[in-house]
């Protein structure tokens, strides 16, 4: 079975929250603040959940800054990277979930495999950063105005996820 870690970047509990509904699912995953990010307890595990609220302009929760720049230096062969992040679709609808930008920028010649892109079907927003090819890098979740499409999107991801 495959060791799991979650590290959250978190400021008003919302994406934490989302981090440990995904521990959760998944059992014997680790929930970790993106502050504690390091080399040496990312090497630990074989697939790695990255999340983070957007704030502003479509950027990343402060606590991902300095882990972004830890991740970038790492060598993730071998290992599995999947994002998720929370936004507000009716109030920053030109930046929903654009905090997936920075992530997936971050880890994305370190090696590691990415898996959960998510399709923009079924979500009302006008841009992000965090949309290529018609998909979110990873899961976007809007619990400020769809708190009750959480639920089957965490399913639908987990599941996307072969884990």
């Amino acid at each position: 079975m495959a060791k799991i870690g979650i590290y959250y970047g978190s400021t008003t509990g919302t994406c934490e929250d989302i981090a440990r509904r995904l521990a959760a699912r998944l059992d014997g995953a680790e929930v970790i603040n993106a502050a504690d990010l390091s080399a040496s307890n990312v090497a630990g595990f074989d697939v790695l959940l990255l999340g983070s609220s957007t704030w502003g302009a479509g950027d990343l929760q402060d606590d991902w800054y300095d882990a972004c720049d830890t991740l970038r230096g790492l060598d993730l062969t071998g290992k599995c990277v999947a994002l998720f992040c929370v936004g507000d679709a009716d109030g920053y609808g030109d930046t929903f979930c654009g905090a997936l930008a920075p992530l997936y920028e971050a880890e994305k010649d370190t090696g590691a495999t990415l898996l959960g892109r998510v399709s923009t079907d079924g979500y009302s927003f006008s841009d992000s950063e965090g949309v290529a090819d018609g998909q979110f890098l990873g899961l976007a979740l809007d619990e400020t105005n769809e708190p009750d499409k959480t639920d089957a999107r965490l399913d639908a991801w987990i599941a996307s996820l072969g884990l």
